[in-house]
């Protein structure tokens, strides 16, 4: 299929601002993909689409404070940097993305804290926005980490047209948040509270783990029309024995499986045996799936509503169908759904 395929017009009204007033009361459109069915409704109604063993598998990434705002040496120029993934720990090497990326060049200084309380010095080039740098500091890495909690501000997506506010360190979260690595939340997870996780449970509902940190990558624009010459980047994943055991369990007796997100999507399809079973495995992913794909794992999905010709909407195609999920989104667009991190969700069975 070509990128072209992908888009549709949405107005700008309807990307979300700010998140509901409490998790579970995102809007929830479920999408039927053997009747075609739209239906609207709450969040928490998906307890009423599960039964007892059921899994339900989610990304407990952890989204660190990665964007940066210091000043460079000499000029005072301001400058924002927004952390990608740490290279080398004891040596606090950080791939990073520079703002004005023109000003800043290998060798130059960085200053961050009314005080200079942090100093980071650029030590190569990667891209044109791109660089490397590391952080001179003398303390030991719960110090630094604690530096950057202080310094560093909460990611939210730059169509979020306001600045981070105090209740954004917890709703830019999902409440399983575990392991920190994360520049972008997996905004599926985050509807849900405990008390709903807890309802599911005791329903007999059965949730599995898997750990894929979210990079930028995952929204950076596609910019070739042919899909299959798209290269995504490469995002570290890790899917473990326990998560395996259970989803394998529900996946031999026909239950319902359903990915917590596009995240989780790839890790599950990542990490797959021959026999089309789920694997305990660690390392990098740069899966991209567009129709057509056949899924091993999952047989159904929450999602947000995304953006027009992203990897994560074409995901979603390839799931539910090209002509669904369009009707879906138009019917989202007509029914005024709010959409992306902070938006509603869709669930597709």
């Amino acid at each position: 299929m070509k990128l072209s395929q992908f888009k549709f017009d949405l107005p700008l009204n309807l990307i979300a601002q700010h998140p509901a007033k409490t998790r579970e009361e995102s809007r929830l459109m479920v999408v039927h993909r053997d009747t075609g069915k739209i239906e609207h409704k709450t969040f928490r109604d998906i307890i009423n689409y599960f039964d007892d063993k059921d899994v339900m598998v989610v990304n407990n990434t952890k989204v660190f404070p990665a964007r940066l705002y210091g000043r460079k040496e000499k000029t005072g120029a301001k400058i924002e940097v927004f952390l990608l993934r740490e290279l080398n720990k004891p040596n606090r090497l950080w791939d990073v993305i520079v703002d004005p990326a023109r000003k800043i060049r290998v060798g130059n200084k960085l200053y961050f804290g009314d005080n200079d309380e942090l100093v980071a010095e650029v030590i190569d080039n990667t891209t044109s926005r791109g660089r490397t740098i590391r952080f001179l500091f003398d303390g030991d890495d719960d110090a630094f980490r604690k530096m950057l909690e202080t310094l560093g501000e909460t990611p939210l997506p730059k169509y979020i047209k306001r600045k981070p506010e105090e209740e954004d360190k917890e709703r830019y979260q999902t409440v399983y948040a575990k392991y920190e690595g994360a520049v972008a939340a997996p905004t599926a997870g985050l509807h849900f509270s405990k008390e709903l996780i807890k309802r599911l449970e005791i329903e007999g509902v059965k949730f599995a783990e898997v750990t894929l940190h979210t990079g930028l990558g995952t929204f950076r624009p596609i910019e070739v029309e042919d899909l299959s010459k798209h290269k995504m980047d490469a995002e570290y994943f890790r899917v473990d024995d326990f998560s395996t055991k259970i989803v394998n369990k529900a996946k031999l007796e026909n239950r319902r499986i359903c990915s917590i997100g596009t995240t989780t999507m790839r890790a599950l399809e990542s990490s797959v045996t021959a026999q089309g079973l789920l694997k305990a495995e660690e390392g990098w992913t740069n899966l991209f799936i567009h129709p057509p794909y056949d899924f091993s794992i999952a047989n159904s999905l929450v999602t947000n509503f995304h953006l027009p010709k992203t990897s994560l909407m074409i995901m979603v195609c390839a799931f539910a169908g090209y002509d669904l999920t369009m009707e879906a989104y138009n019917t989202a667009i007509k029914e005024k759904y709010r959409f992306f991190s902070y938006g509603d969700a869709m669930i597709v069975l």
